[in-house]
């Protein structure tokens, strides 16, 4: 037995009293064209018997604003709140700003730049190995969204930023580049933006810990997906090694965690949680330290109040 599962099933009376109030900023409940193994409505019950204060769902290919609606009006029993946001992908037409709009009138928490259909993520799928769970021959497969003509950003991305700024949802950085992040953000900042996220900067994006520091010293949150980094997750890429490091560049007060857990055949977003916690007290951090990782970071980029 590891360290991590010894801690597990030691201390689960302190990590579940630490996950109290916690914060899924990042998590892929169905529906969904891709497999899921579960869906907003009984993450949402899963969540609030363990006492998560709120949940944002992220599907690829559309804004969950909606359901989360219903989920709130229909049952007021829960007390984690769900959330949604939007991903600008190809289907609901890349860079779009009236899309945005909407998702920001119905109580979008979070944009999250191309993922899919990132320039970044589809030159990185040609030496992956990856595959969309949801590609069949009836379907398009994803066309590049790109942000910039040349070395300038797209007119259409300067008028998204400017709606990110009127709305005060936070603006993640999805799957492009991170080359491409720091100019996005640089102009977000410009623009009137204040919450910014760096997601997942252990996978995909291309990037360096120099980078990662850069980008935490504009003002963003470091966002890590705890599916790549935790033992029995079917995604993990990284090492428990690699996750202290990341943690330590920038530390705990800009590190976010999230699960980025839902799909089938892996661990379970708050078993994602739960080993989460329990990695990081094998680490060395403190209870407190843990729970800005998991609770008031995410509470804090999102806007939550209460």
């Amino acid at each position: 037995m590891t360290d991590v599962e010894t801690i597990a099933k030691e201390d689960s009376a302190r990590i579940g009293e630490i996950l109290k109030g916690a914060v899924d900023p990042h998590v892929h409940s169905g529906p969904s064209m891709a497999p899921r193994a579960i869906d907003h409505l009984d993450l949402a019950r899963v969540y609030s018997d363990a006492g998560f204060a709120a949940m944002v769902s992220k599907d690829h290919d559309y804004s969950g604003v909606m359901c989360a609606k219903l989920i709130e009006d229909h049952h007021p029993e829960l007390t984690t709140k769900v959330f949604s946001g939007i991903v600008l992908n190809n289907v609901v037409g890349g860079i779009n700003p009236y899309a945005v709009e909407h998702t920001g009138a119905c109580g979008g928490k979070i944009v999250w730049l191309p993922t899919l259909a990132a320039e970044n993520h589809l030159e990185w799928e040609k030496s992956s190995g990856w595959q969309h769970p949801a590609t069949t021959q009836k379907m398009r497969h994803a066309t590049a969204v790109p942000l910039f003509d040349g070395d300038k950003l797209r007119p259409e991305v300067l008028d998204l930023l400017d709606v990110m700024a009127a709305t005060g949802m936070a603006l993640a950085s999805g799957h492009i580049h991170v080359s491409e992040t720091k100019v996005v953000f640089a102009e977000a900042k410009k623009r009137g933006v204040e919450r910014l996220i760096f997601t997942h900067p252990e996978d995909i994006v291309g990037a360096s810990m120099d980078d990662t520091k850069e980008i935490a010293d504009m003002g963003a949150y470091v966002e890590h997906s705890l599916a790549f980094f935790l033992e029995g997750s079917k995604f993990r890429t990284r090492s428990n090694e690699d996750l202290k490091a990341f943690i330590d560049l920038v530390g705990a007060e800009k590190t976010i965690l999230c699960s980025d857990l839902g799909q089938v055949g892996t661990l379970s977003p708050l078993e994602g949680f739960q080993l989460g916690v329990a990695t990081c007290l094998s680490l060395g951090y403190s209870d407190d330290q843990i729970r800005a990782m998991t609770a008031t970071n995410a509470a804090d980029v999102i806007g939550l109040e209460g």
